[in-house]
């Protein structure tokens, strides 16, 4: 039986409401409102800062040199710096400043992991100023929750306790038979029930879900769970998590109280289940990461500052290997190694099951770190994992926009596409349905609109996600309002012409904090003319499009860049020759009439093509759920010249790139 994990559940309190056992008040838990309103909630999404907003630029050398300069102590750690704490008591010179103040070299955050303070750069040296002056420094999130957050997450830890307090270990459940078949509906038949004791494992029956509990790592006491429900497909297990608090604020690095303070190595896994697996069959400290391959949040590193060796064994598909090598930049690529996935290498749970030396794998994992030249034999491997996984190397398939997956097989990392269009016809309402599709599927976006404020883009983005008008059904807003904001989604707060130096800083500092791996920038022109770069616009241009691609390939980061075309006769139809310059990856246009979407250029397997769209007002999408399928005109880049008409007076392919 393979074990096949889901990304998380990004539908909030789907299973949960199984578990109160009772009528609750309306204000006593986000999930406890029942047919219809739900309780009340802001609507609130992260969002990137503004040039003087709060991710200040400052260098690792600045923050060593201000340190030195107030007289604070410091180590040199992996990712961060190690510093004594400022928000306890202050301790005797002879007994040693305890180093719990971790200071992030890459963004100047801290974290006292004796306080649980944390804040940015400008809050430490706001609390250093008042320790010099003799004033206890308060820890700069006091205060600073809105009273609704605090509510909430009060509301979280006693739903915690209410659910911890009802399940069982699965070693106490007074029916054999029943734990026989819970382990083999959740394919974890070899596990002991030691093991699953010793992790703090429990069953919930009420939800036939599994219980990982979120210990703090200072007193022990539960600050959350995350629950796990198993669904038989097939052969396969697959996986529906569900967390308390919320994603966003679930910062569990399961197996954290087990780990002693001489450990010197660990293996980091992206499921709870993986990590299970991998203690037993090897003895070795284990970590599962909170969202799996998603997201390594900054504010986990200095729980991993500890550990000399690094291992990442994240998953059995390309995602997984491709966010392993990602998070290794994070963790420092000098101490972390990584297991390729591979048919004799799958996730570690699967190996269990299928009988594989779990050691063995361990020990053949590569190094992260890379010299500026290799040979083929460094490359061999890779290469044959890219031939056997052809489908996964293709890219993060589509769900809304079946014909897009003909023509471009999948969404990469590490690529440019540059998408034009005639004014009005709804370039920024297709882009929003297009990554709104890829991050659903787990996808982290950032979005850059300089053109139309975020507001609006959040409402047009949330009506294509409900396929509804939700002005009509305002009943419903706050349940889709709370399963769009669980989607790994942000936003650049730009508005108008902006810097192209400044956006590049945002986009780094996002692909740092929150694991970023697509960018969709709304408009290029917006940053034409800020700085004066050239006379020529056509150089200006190709600066700015370099510029982005360079950031793509350095940042394994897909970029979708918004153009204008030239200003053309109204019945001409758009060509290459449209955009500006030279410097594009493949373009994606709608004509004017009926829409349609046109890939005249594709660097990924020379396939290019057109198929018309069909606009619904209602959702706002041009998706073809629930429509007739669209006639796709595919045409091969290697067969000579491109037809000059497509489909509804659409624009053919052009030549290879």
């Amino acid at each position: 039986m393979a074990a096949v994990p889901l990304r998380p559940c990004r539908a909030s309190g789907r299973f949960l409401p199984l578990l109160r056992g009772g009528a609750r008040s309306r204000g006593a838990s986000p999930w406890a409102a029942g047919p219809g309103r739900v309780a009340q909630r802001r609507y609130k999404k992260d969002v990137l800062p503004e040039p003087g907003g709060a991710a200040p630029a400052v260098s690792v050398t600045e923050i060593r040199r201000y340190l030195r300069a107030q007289g604070i102590p410091f180590q040199d750690g992996y990712s961060c710096l190690h510093a004594p704490s400022l928000f306890g008591p202050e301790l005797p010179p002879a007994a040693g400043p305890p180093f719990t103040l971790f200071i992030d070299k890459t963004t100047g955050s801290f974290l006292c992991t004796a306080t649980l303070a944390e804040g940015g750069w400008q809050d430490l040296q706001a609390a250093v100023e008042l320790r010099h002056r003799g004033v206890p420094a308060p820890r700069p999130d006091e205060g600073e929750r809105e009273e609704e957050e605090e509510a909430e997450a009060r509301r979280a830890r006693e739903d915690a306790r209410r659910i911890w307090e009802r399940a069982l270990p699965l070693g106490e459940l007074l029916d054999e038979e029943e734990t026989r078949t819970t382990k083999a509906a959740f394919g974890i038949a070899p596990l002991a029930d030691g093991t699953l004791k010793r992790f703090g494992v429990r069953y919930l029956r009420a939800a036939k879900a599994l219980v990982f509990p979120w210990f703090a790592p200072r007193d022990a006491a539960l600050r959350g769970l995350k629950l796990l429900v198993a669904e038989q497909r097939g052969d396969a297990v697959s996986y529906t998590e569900e967390t308390l608090p919320r994603f966003d604020a679930y910062r569990n690095l399961f197996g954290l109280p087990l780990i002693g303070r001489r450990d010197a190595e660990v293996v980091l896994t992206g499921s709870e289940l993986d990590a299970l697996a991998l203690h037993q069959a090897t003895g070795v400290p284990c970590l599962a990461l909170p969202r799996g391959a998603t997201i390594l949040p900054p504010a986990l590193l200095p729980y991993l500052e500890q550990f000399r060796r690094v291992t990442l064994w994240l998953g059995d598909d390309l995602r997984s290997w491709e966010a392993s090598k990602l998070f290794a930049r994070k963790l420092n690529p000098k101490r972390c190694s990584l297991v390729q996935p591979g048919d004799l290498q799958p996730r570690p749970l699967e190996a269990l099951n299928r009988g594989l030396n779990l050691t063995k794998i361990l020990r053949a994992a590569l190094p992260a770190g890379h010299k500026a030249i290799v040979s083929f034999r460094q490359l061999r491997e890779e290469v044959f994992g890219e031939l056997a996984n052809s489908e996964q190397v293709a890219g993060v398939k589509w769900a809304r926009f079946p014909e897009l997956n003909k023509l471009l097989k999948g969404h990469r990392r590490g690529e440019l596409t540059v998408f034009t269009g005639p004014t009005g016809s709804g370039k920024t309402t297709f882009i929003s349905e297009y990554a709104l599709d890829l991050c659903t599927q787990g996808v982290c976006t950032l979005w850059g609109s300089f053109e139309i404020n975020n507001i609006r883009l959040a409402k047009i983005m949330l009506t294509q996600f409900a396929t509804r008008r939700l002005e009509d059904q305002l009943e419903l807003y706050d349940e889709w309002a709370d399963r769009f904001e669980d989607l790994p989604l942000y936003f650049m707060t730009f508005h108008g012409q902006q810097n192209i130096k400044t956006v590049l800083d945002t986009m780094q500092h996002a692909v740092y904090m929150y694991d970023i791996t697509h960018v969709v920038v709304d408009n290029l022109q917006f940053m034409m003319g800020h700085e004066q770069l050239s006379a020529d616009r056509l150089a200006a241009q190709d600066f700015i499009v370099g510029a982005f691609r360079k950031f793509a390939t350095d940042n394994t980061c897909h970029i979708t860049l918004v153009i204008h075309p030239r200003k053309e006769d109204d019945e001409k139809e758009l060509q290459t020759a449209s955009i500006f310059g030279s410097a594009k990856d493949r373009k994606l246009t709608t004509g004017p009439g009926k829409r349609y979407l046109q890939v005249s250029k594709n660097r990924f397997d020379g396939d290019v093509g057109v198929f018309p769209l069909e606009f619904s007002k209602a959702s706002l999408t041009f998706s073809s759920y629930g429509k007739s399928k669209a006639k796709l005109k595919k045409v091969k880049e290697e067969k000579g010249p491109s037809p000059k008409k497509g489909p509804s007076g659409g624009v053919g392919g052009s030549g290879k790139p």
